[in-house]
């Protein structure tokens, strides 16, 4: 497997910080200095935006299914906000991720963007699912975006299956339940490589444990920066080597 220096790390995740600064300028109203439209006639204007763009019919493939499962399957399910799906791909894509562990499947909308890093990657996804129902949808999310080669679906308690999950591991997602993440975290650090990525959502005020905040800002062997993207919120932590 191949092994990324310090420096490479350090510049995902300013790559990522960049990024969530970039979507926070856009929520701003109004003139801002040097470009961001506090020009000679003070006109505000937005952040720079940007979308993903097919490289090949695959890709393409693979977006026209993430925005029918963003635009029909979006109301009662539990899926992250594209940006978030975006910045998932930049990391596993970016890191060279070949094993990546997802902690909440929902409807395999997270999973299918990280599988378009993944293709690149020549990696794999491992995606735990304690509802069947969600995961009979994720399935077939999978099948219709081409991707279902990339990826085990676990089905069953993710806490009690983690533990079954060999690594090393590149790259985690935590998405399920929020109060769980913590042990989700100690159960995980032994198998990730060293230089690896925890990755974890609805990191704000509402719904961050305080517990797993502290677990990953107290610990001298991880390193966290926090990410706001959507107003959803993204902690990003590196386990150093």
């Amino acid at each position: 497997m191949k092994q990324f220096n310090r420096f490479t790390v350090r510049s995902i995740l300013t790559v990522a910080a960049g990024f969530a600064v970039l979507l926070s300028l856009q929520a701003q109203p109004g003139p801002r200095p040097g470009g961001f439209g506090g020009g000679r006639g003070g006109v505000a204007s937005s952040a720079f935006t940007a979308q993903t763009l097919p490289k090949d019919d695959a890709e393409a493939r693979i977006l026209a299914v993430l925005k029918d499962i963003s635009q029909s399957q979006r109301r009662g399910t539990m899926i992250v906000p594209e940006n978030d799906g975006r910045i998932l791909r930049l990391l596993v894509e970016t890191t060279g991720a070949k094993h990546v562990a997802e902690f909440g499947t929902s409807v395999g909308y997270s999973g299918i963007w990280m599988c378009l890093g993944l293709r690149g990657t020549e990696g794999r996804l491992t995606t735990f699912e304690i509802d069947e129902g969600r995961a009979a949808i994720a399935r077939e999310n999978f099948k219709r975006a081409g991707v279902a080669d990339l990826v085990t679906l676990v089905m069953g308690d993710a806490h009690e299956n983690v533990k079954q999950l060999e690594g090393p591991i590149d790259m985690a997602f935590l998405d399920a339940d929020k109060e769980g993440y913590v042990d989700y975290l100690q159960k995980i650090l032994p198998k990730m490589r060293p230089g690896g990525l925890i990755v974890a959502h609805n990191i704000n005020p509402q719904q961050a444990d305080p517990a797993y905040l502290k677990a990953i800002t107290n610990d001298a062997s991880l390193e966290t920066v926090f990410l706001n993207l959507e107003s959803s919120g993204i902690s990003v932590t590196v386990k150093k080597r």
